[in-house]
């Protein structure tokens, strides 16, 4: 159905097999620091008509592939489309970010939201093919997800939040509502993801965005628990290739070894983790994503160049390394800096990864 993948390096360092060189994308890299970017939302008129459009949804998802040397690319769309798609009536105010016309602050609202469907998000499902059918084999396609977790906060809070004082009061007073919505959250998630991966994406991550909020134990009990849930529920396999999958908790680093034991392949390391750390604590039971703090995309190319190296040296020899950001890119990046960050990586990643391999052609004969 699909071109044969000609850059399987992203996949293979999840896996933790030999690549050529270290891999690299970017976390929110088709976003608002790129002029055609704004020019796309301008046509489509707004942000949620970009998303459920899915021209529009290949189109910016192509559009950081045509200016950078990615080892991956990842499905444009938004992580509140689950929330959505129950009825909760998603909008975005400028300035303010997302909001819901709708909150789930009781027992009576968590029992009347349904659980949602690959059918009620269609148009993800096509976008993430017509991505991958676009796409041509060039690099593998990411689907992705909000951890219940953090779906939760939005929908309880009505929006972002600074304090998290609604879903902490219910998490604390009402803990079975909590565990009611956020079991309906990960029943969704595992469907939407599966769904994708049938579609076409070739691994997934789950961005445990508002994870960091919590305190150790109720993170296990809250967080934790139900990407568990999910990371037992999804295809891991599908048409012969393995599909893996990615745990993002931001502001998570004390959680790892907890985290890897959940069954995910691969870890996502905000910036304020130490990766050298971070791989001594895990050892080989899985890959780790990232983690250059997004700021350094503001400096020029010597610093940029200079912080990759860090990073590359931090985590060392061998395979397992998928290079990102800490979090998504910043919208007032200067959109030629990316290109230094990539150009680094590649080059200066060699030197990490034994047999040393003349070109992909060689990796795809293994």
């Amino acid at each position: 159905m699909f071109p044969e993948l000609k850059n399987d390096r992203f996949l293979r360092a999840l896996l933790k097999e030999p690549v050529d060189t270290t891999p690299v994308w970017m976390m929110r890299q088709a976003g608002r620091y790129l002029p055609e970017y704004r020019t796309s939302r301008a046509t489509a008129g707004d942000f949620l008509s970009l998303c459920k459009n899915q021209d529009f949804a290949c189109e910016v998802t192509l559009q950081p592939l045509e200016r950078y040397e990615l080892d991956a690319a990842i499905l444009f769309s938004d992580i509140l489309t689950i929330p959505d798609a129950m009825g909760l009536g998603l909008y975005f105010e400028t300035g303010e970010g997302p909001k819901f016309k709708h909150t789930v602050r009781s027992k009576a609202d968590v029992d009347a939201l349904p659980i949602a469907t690959t059918t009620d998000l269609d148009y993800v499902m096509r976008a993430v093919t017509t991505i991958r059918k676009a796409l041509n084999g060039k690099v593998p396609l990411i689907g992705f997800s909000g951890s219940p977790w953090t779906l939760a906060t939005y929908m309880v809070e009505g929006g972002s939040s600074k304090d998290f004082r609604h879903i902490k009061a219910m998490m604390y007073q009402t803990p079975d509502v909590l565990h009611a919505l956020l079991n309906k959250l990960a029943l969704s998630v595992i469907d939407y993801l599966n769904g994708q991966i049938k579609a076409g994406a070739q691994a997934v991550q789950i961005f445990d965005t508002w994870g960091g909020a919590l305190s150790g134990p109720m993170y296990q009990r809250f967080s934790l628990m139900y990407m568990k849930q999910i990371m037992d529920g999804l295809i891991r396999e599908h048409e012969g290739k393995k599909i893996p999958v990615i745990m993002f908790t931001k502001n998570g680093g004390q959680w790892l070894e907890n985290m890897a034991a959940a069954g995910p392949d691969a870890l996502g390391l905000d910036w304020t983790t130490d990766i050298a750390e971070a791989r001594a604590r895990v050892g080989e039971s899985v890959a780790l994503q990232g983690n250059i703090d997004p700021c350094v995309l503001y400096a020029d190319k010597d610093v940029i160049e200079r912080e990759v190296a860090l990073v590359l040296e931090g985590f060392g020899h061998g395979s397992g390394h998928v290079f990102n950001l800490g979090h998504g890119i910043h919208q007032y990046v200067n959109p030629d800096h990316p290109k230094f960050l990539i150009d680094a990586v590649h080059e200066l990643g060699r030197q990490y990864h034994e047999p040393a391999f003349d070109d992909l052609d060689s990796l795809n004969e293994l």
